[in-house]
């Protein structure tokens, strides 16, 4: 292929020109750029949606496909791709704060937002919360809409509210043949089944799309927990106990959201607190925190997101629960009534990266009822607390552990609404993420990892009976036709979207790497 394609006005970036090695970085750089999965032989900045044609015209006709980058938080860099193939990175395209992201009143009554793919999720939110409204997402905060609405949108709302893509109605696309097309439901519900949650970025590229939104004063006297705990297992064990049995429990009210983070230390924990409210309770309590020079050397820490949301008049929250949680806390104790879009902004991760190093993902979903009978919180706390509790390791752990089961969860009620998002019944979702810093703190991450998914994950597991993984934390085999069954919960679900894929995909202008849904043969 030629160096730049012609008749492209955004930004053209081949391999050795200036700025290639920063424009083509993503979260996954850190750990499989060695494996020449984010190497493309040319990065195009589209400006407009006539770039993005053109550019697939131009794949197309050169027998090369095409990776859609909206952000580049994708955990095994499906979100790039390697020479001949093109990156086309929409990180810059739809940003106009007037045409990019509008919101309006439907005819039914209901609030609604139409947003571009480019903002990222700190920005959509912080918009939204000068609007006095609110959807549920996920946590870090650069992470760009595109890629996550496509993969669901995970967050701390799951049980309450459900996930950020269950609430899209419509999706404006530019197709293989570079044409531009809205889809729906009604329009077409193969197509709309398979771009929220199918095979993310391998169907057609995203430019915007509408979802329905709700307004804090539609929830009065929603009330949210935010606490760090200073690292200890016991504390640790207790937490998780509390969380599993509320999992357990499939007659928990929805109007509860409880998520349990570990983080060991180098975190700067002033991404999750402000500054001068954690310095003044370390510097009283950790006096040895803080060096000469008012560096940090900050302490293992818990941290706890617990919520409750009103849906009628006569909800009220339970007091005792909140307590329950908060015992032992170090800072932020205290149950604050907020505007539902203050806590979305609360929970945020302010972080672009919990650990500036190579990491191990694993992600994974249980629906277990009996996680506290199995003595899963003693299990897990033991295997958080082996990487942890050595000094000077070289690893660095980031756990995320979340409730979102039960009947009344709407992560479960919103299973048949038209996406194509796995795993509905599950109970809790499982982040254990590990970070290294030498070769040899590699070997105890790999042989950590093998062991809790030994012990964790399968017929006799402790946590799963079966691997179950979600598609925004993928890990492991990069060959998604080889570990389909990891990811879709039935061969129907995947060939159903194998044949989405063959309809949107027919010269494989969208298949840039093995991390896609199979075109259905013939």
């Amino acid at each position: 292929m030629s160096a730049h394609i012609a008749n492209i006005t955004g930004l053209q970036i081949a391999p050795g020109e200036s700025d290639y090695v920063e424009f083509s970085y993503q979260y996954a750089s850190s750990s499989y750029l060695a494996e020449d999965r984010m190497n493309p032989a040319l990065l195009v900045q589209a400006a407009s949606k006539e770039d993005i044609a053109v550019t697939l015209k131009y794949a197309k006709a050169q027998k090369i496909a095409v990776a859609i980058r909206s952000g580049g938080h994708q955990y095994c860099g499906a979100s790039s791709t390697q020479a001949p193939n093109i990156q086309l990175d929409l990180r810059y395209t739809f940003r106009d704060p007037n045409d990019d992201r509008n919101l309006f009143e439907g005819l039914d009554g209901k609030t609604y937002v139409r947003t571009s793919v480019s903002w990222t999720l700190g920005e959509f939110n912080g918009w939204l919360g000068e609007q006095q409204a609110f959807v549920p997402h996920g946590q870090c905060v650069n992470v760009h809409l595109g890629g996550h609405v496509q993969t669901g949108g995970y967050g701390q709302l799951g049980r309450s509210f459900g996930l950020f893509a269950d609430h899209v109605i419509s999706i404006e696309i530019v197709d293989h043949n570079g044409d531009t097309k809205e889809v729906t439901r009604s329009s077409d519900l193969e197509m709309f089944h398979a771009l929220l949650g199918g095979s993310p970025g391998n169907l057609g590229v995203i430019t915007h799309f509408t979802l329905e939104v709700y307004r804090d004063k539609d929830y009065p006297e929603s009330r949210g927990l935010k606490a760090i705990y200073i690292y200890k297992p016991e504390t640790l064990q207790r937490l998780l106990t509390l969380l599993a049995t509320m999992s357990d429990n499939p007659d928990f009210p929805r109007n509860y959201d409880f998520c349990i983070s570990v983080l060991s230390s180098y975190f700067d924990l002033t991404s999750i607190f402000p500054v001068s409210e954690l310095d003044k309770v370390i510097k009283k309590e950790f006096p040895d925190v803080f060096g000469k020079d008012e560096s940090k050397f900050w302490p293992r820490s818990i941290i706890v997101y617990a919520q409750w949301v009103p849906f009628s008049p006569n909800d009220k929250p339970d007091d005792s629960w909140f307590k329950a949680i908060a015992k032992g806390d170090l800072l932020g104790a205290e149950v604050k009534i907020k505007p539902m879009s203050e806590l979305t902004a609360q929970w945020i991760f302010r972080n672009i990266r919990e650990f500036d190093l190579p990491y191990l993902k694993n992600v994974h979903l249980t629906n277990s009822t009996t996680l506290v009978k199995d003595n899963w919180p003693k299990w897990i706390t033991k295997r958080i607390h082996e990487i942890v509790e050595p000094d000077l390791n070289g690893c660095h752990l980031c756990v995320q552990i979340q409730c979102i089961g039960g009947k009344n969860s709407q992560f479960a009620v919103n299973a048949n609404n038209g996406t194509a998002f796995s795993w509905r019944d599950s109970t809790v979702c499982c982040v254990l993420d590990s970070f290294y810093r030498t070769d040899a703190a590699l070997k105890i991450c790999t042989q950590w990892h093998k062991t809790n998914d030994n012990e964790g994950v399968g017929p006799n597991g402790v946590f799963s009976k079966q691997d179950r993984r979600a598609l925004w934390g993928s890990f492991g085999n990069f060959d998604l036709d080889a570990v389909w069954d990891k990811y879709f919960e039935s061969k129907e679900k995947y060939d159903r979207l194998r044949a989405a894929r063959k309809k949107a995909d027919p010269d494989g202008v969208f298949t840039p790497n093995t991390f896609c849904v199979k075109a259905l043969d013939g």
